[in-house]
């Protein structure tokens, strides 16, 4: 592991970029700790622990964009929005480019993904505003979420202040949004899974904390619960290696050309499909929509009886039999949806047959992409079934243990998956460089020596 590590920096490109992107995170964090201006810490820190104890269901909901935001929620800092408005507004784009005919026709486009990149920021502005808004209704009278008589949490809540609060929040997202950008075009991995990623590692040992005092003051949970908690992370951990290592080869022949008196292909190789290509961008598509029901349940009076069905259904902080069926039918439909758009079997085959390469048995051409899209939509069913079976059965029985719910169960597979994403980048760098890198085959080594 250390080895790799060294190699790493030994390639000035990818020193470079390491580099940079540890320098925009450590950005990130910062700006994570600047509270807005004219905010009641003592206030602020009141509210949320009553918000917690009086109101269950939206009390997980904000809980879960909190770990979202690297804890930045909670402390209602100039990052409290987080990337989530950025989230939102790519799935919008997403959906509408599957239904709206002209952004269909401008993703196909050479230029048509830098347009449909420009809209969803343009989208992730209003989103921002829109939410910052409702903040700043809510600190304004955080009584009206708690269900009881609240003090106002900040100091002199002027229209000004409001003005001024939903433009720092907004540009705050913003200016998450763009060092996001950054680290994907200048730095490592993909930038907004990352900073999701630091922001969840940043609650971890808040989650350590608590996993340790239910072990103290719980008499319910003892060392049998742990073990059995330590048990089911090493089986997530390992299960979201494992999907997001299996790759299914198609086999591909190149046909022999002679060009300049030399002979070029004839070469038998594989064209390798990821079971499952969408990483873990369906969890954090299928977390973002969840937390939807759960702020609108929030704003609507809690002594109807409707909704506190709802609020029963769709709390995340104790997951019925129907929350977890419909955030394991989100993941599915996402894995599905994010594969299609990240996959082009009809692009794939005509670059094979543009570099004179073929599947065995199948004409170049529809033939070839009809066979790649039957395989990709084999490989991907239990790629999406497993991937929503790490996700859903570590949220039950963390659930039932009572030392978390959705947000543990989803952050630890978010880590891995990214990780394993990072990496694995990382690991193409060295290949190219002839480094041995992280994920090198140790059968190669042992032949080697031979």
């Amino acid at each position: 592991m250390i080895k790799p590590i060294q190699n790493a920096f030994k390639i000035p490109e990818l020193r470079k970029r390491i580099i940079f992107t540890v320098l925009l995170l450590v950005v990130y964090r910062l700006g994570a700790h600047i509270t807005l201006p004219g905010i009641n810490d003592g206030a602020l820190e009141a509210f949320f622990k009553q918000l917690m104890e009086t109101n269950e269901g939206t009390g997980n909901v904000l809980a879960l964009i909190n770990i979202f935001s690297g804890g930045a929620f909670s402390q209602m800092t100039i990052f409290a929005l987080g990337i989530q408005p950025y989230i939102s507004a790519s799935i919008i784009m997403q959906l509408l480019a599957v239904i709206v005919p002209s952004l269909e026709k401008l993703s196909k486009e050479p230029d048509g993904r830098k347009k449909i990149t420009q809209y969803t920021r343009y989208g992730t502005v209003l989103l921002s505003i829109v939410q910052g808004v409702m903040i700043t209704i809510l600190l304004r009278n955080p009584g009206q979420l708690v269900g009881q008589e609240a003090g106002t949490i900040v100091d002199n809540p002027t229209i000004w202040w409001h003005a001024l609060a939903v433009l720092t929040l907004t540009a705050g997202t913003a200016f998450v949004m763009w060092l996001g950008e950054q680290i994907t075009e200048r730095g490592i991995g993909q930038g907004i899974s990352i900073i999701i990623t630091v922001g969840i590692m940043a609650g971890f040992p808040n989650g350590v904390a608590t996993v340790f005092r239910s072990l103290v003051q719980d008499t319910r949970f003892g060392l049998a619960q742990l073990a059995m908690l330590l048990a089911l992370i090493v089986i997530a951990v390992s299960g979201t290696i494992f999907i997001h290592l299996s790759v299914r080869k198609i086999p591909v022949q190149y046909g022999r050309q002679i060009r300049g008196g030399k002979v070029f292909g004839g070469r038998a190789m594989h064209l390798p499909l990821r079971v499952n290509t969408a990483g873990m961008i369906p969890i954090i598509f299928a977390i973002t929509l969840m937390t939807f029901p759960g702020v609108l349940i929030g704003m609507l009076p809690q002594d109807w009886t409707f909704v506190r069905t709802l609020a029963t259904l769709m709390d995340p902080g104790n997951p019925t039999f129907f929350y977890l069926s419909v955030y394991a039918l989100l993941i599915i439909g996402f894995t599905y949806f994010y594969t299609a758009v990240q996959v082009n079997p009809v692009q794939m085959a005509e670059d094979l047959q543009k570099y004179g390469g073929f599947i065995p048995g199948l004409r170049p051409g529809k033939q070839t992409a009809d066979y790649i899209n039957t395989t990709l939509t084999r490989i991907t069913l239990p790629g999406a079934l497993f991937l929503a079976a790490i996700a859903v059965i570590p949220i039950s029985i963390t659930s039932w243990l009572g030392v978390g719910g959705m947000v543990e169960g989803a952050s630890v597979l978010i880590v891995v998956g990214v990780v394993l994403d990072t990496v694995s980048q990382i690991e193409s760098y060295l290949t190219m460089r002839h480094y041995d890198g992280f994920l090198k085959d140790r059968r190669l080594k042992g032949r080697s020596r031979r």
